[in-house]
């Protein structure tokens, strides 16, 4: 099975939290939205650090290096049966001059013809109830999980 490794961003002010998600670029996702944001990640390499492979691929689909404390969260397996493994940071980052590598896919699918998308076509911040909305609903298990690590340090 495939396996993925990604960097959960969250930010605070006095009574919020709030995400950073981004959205898969491409035709497929153009016109979804609840449940087809996530984390910015990527598979994992058999032998390759998930930790490294996380923060390369945040790199990739940000144009941003991020580094700091890292929390490791429960790695949770989605629908199609991909196991993603994310760590939280606490970090702020400006969504203006954000950019994403391209891939090829093939599109429509079977039909052997390859175009080139961006793996990312938004980032965003959201508030934690709108973050769980659109978030990967198996991935939302990250941020129910990070909430309730922040409330035990308080």
């Amino acid at each position: 099975m495939k396996t993925s490794a990604g960097i959960l961003l969250f930010k605070r002010d006095q009574t919020h939290l709030y995400y950073f998600l981004v959205h898969p670029g491409g035709p497929f996702w153009k016109h979804k939205d609840e449940g087809a944001w996530s984390v910015p990640k990527g598979e994992i390499s058999l032998g390759e650090d998930p930790l490294e492979r996380a923060l390369i691929e945040f790199q990739e689909e940000t144009g941003q290096a991020v580094e700091g404390e890292f929390i490791p969260l429960q790695p949770v397996k989605q629908r199609g049966g991909k196991t993603v493994y994310a760590w939280a940071l606490e970090r702020d980052i400006e969504t203006s001059g954000l950019y994403s590598n391209t891939v090829e896919i093939e599109w429509p699918p079977r039909s052997s013809t390859m175009i080139e998308i961006t793996e990312v076509d938004q980032w965003e911040w959201f508030e934690s109830e709108e973050a769980q909305k659109r978030i990967n609903i198996a991935q939302a298990a990250f941020i129910t999980e990070l909430e309730k690590i922040l409330k035990e340090k308080e």
